[in-house]
């Protein structure tokens, strides 16, 4: 799969994304476009799903007939999104087409 990492996902879980190409939304200059114009551009550019620590973006965005799924980490702190890595590579290996996932990462 193609996965874009949203600007406030950490950069490091990457290497536990085995068999997945992950690309920043900063690589592509994307970092400072609106989840609307973000998404549209994933979508057009074939990305597979977005990663991101934008919990509101259920609620911003229009998600119905989109082609990207979206996984969204319950808690953007690296050493507790490590703690759950399984969690977060579970759900991006289950993720299809226009699914949206809240991966839960307790804050502790």
């Amino acid at each position: 799969m193609l996965i874009l990492f949203d600007h406030g996902t950490p950069r490091s879980i990457a290497r536990w994304l085995k068999g997945h190409t992950v690309i920043e939304a900063i690589e592509r200059g994307w970092d400072r476009l609106n989840n609307g114009a973000l998404l549209k551009a994933a979508e057009e550019a074939g990305f597979d799903v977005l990663l991101s620590t934008d919990k509101n973006i259920q609620y911003q965005q229009n998600l119905k007939d989109r082609r990207i799924a979206i996984v969204i980490l319950g808690n953007s702190q690296r050493p507790a999104v490590h703690r759950y890595i399984d969690r977060v590579v579970a759900a991006v290996n289950s993720a299809t087409t226009g699914s949206f996932t809240e991966v839960d990462i307790p804050y502790e």
